[in-house]
């Protein structure tokens, strides 16, 4: 199978949704994420959401990408689609309450070794117009050429990445059961047969269902949040990662804090997971916090 980068530029249709008090309760419980700021609605100042619920609130788009922009793909070569980038910038929390506008765009198609890199821009704004999220979302498509050079990576903002050949700060191992796909994919409400039917993994190539890449990273950031901030988000910039690795049920993943770099407006945490076997599951993982 083929593609071309011909579709960056195109526009989505709209997206509006709200978001809900059990939206966000939900979702903090997708990964055992007690922080009161999630559930506590006694809380001054109110529920705020996790920051990685941005990309189940916009999942809906991707995973009816068809009924938003005419992409010119066959839709089976939506099959080998994995999720390998992750780019979010926050401007605000979100809580429970807002009205969310999405109007977004096919911002890349990058050619690499194991495929084609399709990375969607979705921008989303208050009821007053105002910026909540940009979400930079990359799937990889496996084992598809791209038949040109590509475009758009100048649409791409950079990853930070950590000095090589550190020795992590610290480092959290945690247990990722079978039955820990299932709940992410019911709590997040985020379903994708990949990570929850043996017979559709198998069918496209993998051994088994393998865990959630976003719910890996949602795990890292609890433990970044939990360590790094005195357990308050909402100070959280930017989350960026690369998805390299599987992470198969029944196993344990590492997650490592990599490098702390601080300045005058702030600090940025660099990080990493890895999987069952050793290998980094999130790549050059950062997260950027201000006061």
């Amino acid at each position: 199978m083929q593609v071309s980068s011909r579709i960056v530029g195109g526009k989505l249709k709209e997206f509006n949704t709200v978001i809900t008090q059990r939206q966000v309760n939900n979702y903090a419980a997708a990964v055992s994420d007690i922080n009161p700021f999630y559930l506590d609605d006694e809380r001054k100042g109110g529920l705020i959401a996790p920051p990685t619920l941005a990309a189940a609130v916009t999942w809906p788009i991707i995973q009816n990408i068809y009924d938003y922009i005419d992409l010119g793909y066959p839709p089976e070569i939506l099959f080998q689609l994995v999720h390998y980038s992750e780019h979010l910038v926050i401007y605000r929390p979100m809580h429970p309450g807002d009205k969310i506008t999405i109007k977004g765009e096919v911002a890349a198609v990058i050619p690499e070794k194991r495929g084609t890199h399709v990375i969607f821009k979705l921008p989303a704004m208050d009821s007053k117009g105002k910026p909540l999220f940009t979400e930079y979302i990359g799937g990889m498509l496996r084992g598809v050429e791209c038949t040109d050079k590509g475009r758009g990576s100048e649409n791409i903002p950079s990853l930070s990445v950590a000095t090589e050949n550190v020795v992590p700060i610290w480092e959290v191992p945690l247990p990722i059961t079978r039955e820990a796909c299932y709940i992410y994919e019911g709590c997040a409400n985020v379903p994708f047969p990949i990570h929850t039917s043996p017979a559709f993994a198998r069918s496209v190539g993998m051994p088994d269902i393998i865990y959630f890449g976003i719910a890996t990273l949602a795990l890292a950031v609890r433990e970044l949040v939990n360590r790094e901030t005195g357990s308050d988000p909402s100070g959280i910039k930017t989350i960026a990662c690369r998805f390299r690795g599987m992470v198969l049920p029944n196993s344990f993943i590492r997650i490592q804090l990599m490098q702390r770099q601080s300045d005058s407006n702030g600090k940025t945490l660099h990080f990493r997971v890895l999987n069952q076997e050793g290998r980094e599951a999130v790549s050059s993982g950062f997260m950027r916090i201000t006061p």
